[in-house]
């Protein structure tokens, strides 16, 4: 199980992005997100397009990009996901990148670590029952997550800049506002102190 590292701002977080497209409004999404975020959060993309399907067979000798998504989900203070919604779920690559992060058996590299969802579609509320259904993933996995504001972001045509820029101001003071409330929830799972079980004392 990975260790939580208890320490002061700035804050690393790596980010999945869902979508495997080239152009998906997601990615879009994400850098937005990261131009709109407080100063203390820093922003690495942690890849998942390149990852075999996982299977069990690997337990016993994980192959390289299996260890590679660990570790990067391991050296960051919390995750991001960015996802679309694919036939009321999320995307297949997403959930094989999970349980490559979870396992070995033990070695569940989500277990504790801080995160927040977030998806943006074409219609009002798409992404609403694939941000549901990652959250049952997550809570399974012993991440803690920020549970509110939820945000299901319609994203129009010329939303978003091809730099990253929000052009409708309300919605940039939302995401902004999503940002800042990420930045305080981060905090407040690591500087929690841990109280001892009753086995441990």
């Amino acid at each position: 199980m990975p260790t939580i590292q208890h320490h002061q701002p700035p804050y690393s977080v790596g980010y999945f992005v869902g979508s495997l497209a080239t152009n998906s409004i997601n990615r879009m999404l994400s850098q937005a997100l990261i131009r709109l975020a407080p100063v203390e959060l820093e922003f690495t993309e942690i890849p998942i397009r390149d990852l075999p399907l996982y299977s069990y067979d690997f337990d016993a000798d994980y192959p390289p990009e299996g260890r590679a998504l660990k570790q990067s989900i391991e050296s960051v203070d919390a995750v991001l996901f960015v996802t679309p919604e694919y036939n009321r779920s999320i995307p297949g690559g997403l959930k094989n990148a999970i349980d490559w992060a979870s396992r070995p058996w033990g070695e569940n590299s989500f277990s504790g670590k801080p995160s927040a969802v977030i998806g943006g579609s074409i219609g009002a509320i798409g992404t609403a029952v694939a941000q549901q259904n990652l959250r049952s993933v997550l809570s399974f996995c012993n991440s803690p997550q920020m549970n509110a504001p939820e945000a299901y972001i319609q994203i129009t045509d010329g939303l978003i800049t091809d730099d990253g820029d929000v052009t409708n101001e309300g919605t940039a003071e939302f995401l902004r506002d999503y940002m800042n409330t990420f930045l305080q929830f981060i905090t407040r799972v690591l500087t929690v102190v841990p109280q001892p079980r009753s086995s441990d004392t």
